[in-house]
């Protein structure tokens, strides 16, 4: 974390995000269908890749491979997202993608730099998560609204049983609600286990307020789709 590679990325990141914003209204609307199939066959490719690379070095383990952390859900969702167009499915990968993404992009839990495979796994899964979800929000007109936060939580607190009791059952920690991720990350500033479990929520909650505050067209409540076909 916060090596210069780290840095690199982070910049890179915030270069792209901060062009996609200004040129919001300087290109074309229309949807190209071309270009949202290969963001997401590209994404599916690098998860089956990933998977590979852990069965073949022989670090597959059901207690933390399987793709149900935050992040992986989150990819899912764009995946889904990006063929299919769906509103509902924006607003919460809208929320849970960017919260999660974010956490992932500025404090890594991350064993392998620059050129590992991991490494642009790593990276690539979570700051196409952000990217994408603002491509529909500045170029396809996708909003968000205070429902959206609603949609988001109950969302996350449906999975959160099976979730946990998965942990359980594997030994494992995914969404980290077993115990905190090494080497530092925002849950140290949330209580020791299981009270930050709590903080998360709470943190959660808030942080989705906040991005629809800052993001979301106010007074548009009414869902927003574009044809394929435009």
């Amino acid at each position: 974390m916060f090596t210069e590679n780290h840095w690199i990325v982070i910049s890179v990141f915030l270069f792209v995000l901060l062009a996609m914003y200004l040129l919001r209204n300087k290109l074309s609307t229309r949807v190209n269908r071309r270009f949202e199939i290969g963001i997401a066959l590209s994404l599916i490719l690098f998860e089956i890749a990933f998977q590979l690379w852990i069965i073949i070095t022989g670090k597959w383990d059901v207690s933390f491979a399987l793709p149900l952390d935050l992040s992986s859900i989150s990819v899912m969702l764009v995946i889904i997202l990006l063929l299919t167009h769906h509103h509902s499915v924006f607003e919460i990968v809208f929320l849970v993608g960017i919260a999660g993404a974010l956490q992932a992009v500025f404090t890594p839990v991350l064993s392998f730099d620059f050129p590992h495979f991991r490494f642009f796994h790593f990276f690539y899964s979570h700051i196409l998560v952000i990217w994408t979800v603002f491509y529909f929000r500045w170029y396809k007109g996708f909003n968000i609204s205070l429902f959206s936060i609603a949609k988001a939580m109950v969302f996350l607190n449906v999975l959160f049983p099976f979730i946990y009791a998965l942990n359980i059952i594997v030994g494992g920690n995914y969404w980290f609600l077993m115990r905190k991720p090494t080497g530092g990350s925002l849950l140290d500033f949330l209580g020791t286990h299981p009270w930050y479990i709590l903080g998360m929520e709470v943190t959660a909650i808030l942080f989705f307020f906040l991005l629809w505050l800052v993001f979301a067209e106010k007074g548009k409540f009414v869902k927003h789709e574009k044809s394929f076909k435009e």
